[in-house]
């Protein structure tokens, strides 16, 4: 382990959190699991109802959004040879994900990146009050299915990876890396978000990593930031979330050849279900905090109207093998390998009106985790009006693990 400079003490917790919002505490689960409605007080009933009927809203938006977007995909069940390759790719993807060997599903970067570097706008050296660098370097990814090599290759700006590194003069040091959730890769609206500056000025230094197809990833001409990510079908979705932990693992490749050997890792929906699925594949991650994650994408799916409706038809018109769907969806699931870092190391926060990524689900990986650490608080999916509180809990968390 480095030596970290004597002046940079454990973080204290957080006092000056750059979004105002109300300190409602929660809790951390118990034994049993998240509490019952009876268990919570009359403020957290109130605030997770409202939350919820909140994140409904939103989900039907998002819900309505992907339907457009899969639209395609219900076009092509109807050809007969692209119902036949779709079949062929999720026997592929499934095959991987029954073998249940992270080495052979999401082969590990060969090469060191190249990365470009260039100061960031004014903006965000102003909200970090420190050195912002925005990073860009090749992907060194080939798709895992060699059915779909050329198909991804031709994704001209989703193979140049973005991140945003905020570095102290005298570092390096240890490092807090963030993925973001789907639609939502804007740094500064991350960086406020999840209090990075605090972080910042807590020690930390602060990797904000770019998920495929989305942000500057995006392909020209696309509708919306992470566009790409359901628009090829259930096989595109397995090779971008390949991309995504490889690409990573290169980016980790950049933080360990400048020196860091102190790695956290935490990302909010599908960022968590990213850096959950990361914590099985890179024993680099010294600690995790997937955040309102999503572990068990099919089933969240079938609760977002009408984007259910349409996957629902596209599986009908292309006689689609519901079981051979299944064993393929564990292929990119954090519950289909076992976590690297020690129980001590995880922890999974999980807001009790999310019905985007509905607590259950969080649940369902604190289960597979052992019952690790494992925090509730009672807003929802985007409104965490509690978040001082969950900040209190990682602060405590993450402190002696990555200063000590």
């Amino acid at each position: 382990m480095q030596d970290v400079d004597s002046t940079v003490a454990s973080p204290q917790e957080p006092d000056d959190l750059p979004l105002p919002v109300p300190d409602v505490p929660g809790e951390d689960a118990t034994r049993r699991g998240l509490p019952r409605r009876v268990d919570l007080t009359l403020r957290q009933r109130l605030i997770v109802d409202s939350s919820a009927l909140a994140d409904v809203a939103l989900r039907t938006s998002i819900a309505s959004l992907l339907s457009v977007t899969m639209a395609p995909s219900v076009a092509g069940a109807l050809r007969r040879s692209q119902s036949a390759a779709e079949r062929d790719h999720l026997a592929f993807y499934a095959e991987l994900a029954a073998a249940k060997i992270p080495e052979l599903a999401f082969p590990a970067p060969t090469s060191l990146p190249r990365v470009a570097s260039r100061p960031a706008n004014p903006v965000a050296e102003w909200v970090a009050r420190g050195n912002v660098r925005n990073i860009r370097f090749d992907s060194s990814f080939t798709a895992v299915n060699p059915a779909l090599r050329e198909q991804c290759a031709g994704f001209v700006r989703n193979n140049v990876v973005h991140a945003q590194h905020w570095r102290h003069e005298d570092g390096p040091r240890p490092t807090l890396c963030l993925i973001h959730g789907f639609m939502g890769s804007a740094y500064l609206f991350n960086g406020l978000f999840f209090s990075l500056p605090w972080f910042y000025r807590s020690g930390y230094d602060v990797m904000l990593y770019t998920l495929p197809f989305h942000g500057r990833r995006a392909e020209q001409y696309s509708p919306f930031s992470g566009h790409g990510y359901f628009a090829h079908g259930f096989a595109g979705f397995c090779e971008a979330m390949a991309q995504a932990v490889h690409d990573f693992r290169s980016a980790l490749d950049y933080l360990e050849h400048t020196g860091v050997d102190r790695i956290a890792l935490t990302g909010m929906s599908l960022g968590g279900y990213t850096a959950a699925l990361l914590a099985s594949v890179d024993n680099r991650i010294q600690a995790v905090i997937p955040n309102v994650p999503v572990v068990t994408p099919d089933r969240t799916v079938d609760e977002w109207f009408p984007a259910n409706k349409v996957v629902a038809l596209r599986n009908w018109l292309a006689g689609t093998d519901s079981s051979l769907t299944e064993a393929a969806q564990m292929y990119s699931s954090p519950l289909n390998y076992r976590p690297l870092p020690a129980k001590e190391r995880r922890l999974i926060i999980a807001g009790l009106g999310d019905r985007l990524a509905p607590p259950e689900q969080a649940e369902i990986l604190w289960k597979h985790w052992d019952r690790c650490a494992f925090h509730w608080f009672p807003g929802n999916h985007v409104l965490h009006v509690s978040q001082p509180d969950y900040l209190r809990r990682m602060t405590r968390f993450l402190g002696p693990l990555m200063f000590d």
